[in-house]
């Protein structure tokens, strides 16, 4: 018998998912005052947004100078007579040190104006010439200051700990250590020369005080002289720097725990 083709066999339809209800989504409410604009920040697209490029900054000489120089003195070993402008005055003396220089600040150019035309009013009036009596007044300058110290007139010293070049008082903590002056050393040169009306200064000297300033003045000096004059031996010894970079340090962290392991296999 001649049979017909096989009939193929279809695949059976799988019975569709019953349709779940959805939810109504609450349809957002746009404001059609304000159309969303994305930004793209692709090449020769919108303007890139603001980044910190201070890493990438060239800066000025003096500032990779200063910076340059402060990683030195981290670095290398820095002799004891350069190593002690380091050790800048506490923070609670040296705010009642500037508190007490501050009284004694000298005239201000205003003020010498006044004064002096005051004295010639007085001469034209047929009075007199006297020349006025120097008020006490904080004296300033190297040059000043190394002759008030070897004369003994200077009551106390403060040098900046940040001048440059160093030499410029490099010499004056020795000089006032064989004069028996008390000398103190703070941060910042900024910070004398505010006193004296000036940008920087590199020391400062008080010769006199007021009779109602001398006790504070007394209290100031015992301070500065445990602080520095009395430690001449401890300072003259004590040497700075020597401190290695975070990078260095890892390394040498490194090969300290290897041999710290091969050690402990060989005695394990």
């Amino acid at each position: 018998l001649n049979m017909g083709p096989k009939a193929k066999k279809g695949k059976k339809k799988l019975a569709s998912a019953p349709i779940l209800a959805k939810k109504a989504e609450p349809k957002k409410i746009v404001n059609p005052l304000f159309e969303k604009r994305p930004k793209n920040f692709g090449i020769g697209q919108d303007i890139q947004p603001k980044r910190d490029l201070s890493r990438f900054v060239k800066w000025p000489k003096y500032v990779r100078l200063q910076r340059q120089r402060a990683v030195l003195y981290q670095r290398l070993k820095v002799p004891p007579p350069i190593n002690q402008f380091l050790q800048g005055l506490d923070r609670q003396t040296a705010t009642q040190l500037f508190r007490l220089m501050d009284k004694y600040r000298p005239e201000t150019r205003k003020q010498k104006e006044t004064r002096l035309m005051g004295r010639a009013e007085d001469r034209v009036a047929g009075k007199s010439d006297k020349p006025t009596k120097r008020p006490p007044v904080v004296r300033s300058g190297i040059n000043t200051i190394t002759a008030l110290v070897e004369s003994k007139k200077a009551q106390l010293v403060v040098i900046a700990h940040d001048v440059d070049p160093i030499e410029i008082v490099l010499f004056l903590p020795a000089l006032c250590r064989k004069m028996g002056v008390p000398y103190a050393i703070v941060k910042g040169k900024a910070r004398l020369g505010r006193v004296v009306f000036r940008k920087t200064a590199t020391c400062l000297a008080i010769t006199h005080v007021n009779t109602e300033d001398r006790s504070g003045l007394n209290k100031l000096i015992e301070a500065v002289k445990s602080n520095y004059n009395d430690r001449f031996d401890e300072i003259r010894r004590q040497w700075g720097g020597g401190i290695m970079g975070s990078k260095s340090q890892a390394r040498v962290a490194k090969f300290e725990k290897i041999k710290a392991k091969e050690l402990a296999q060989r005695n394990g």
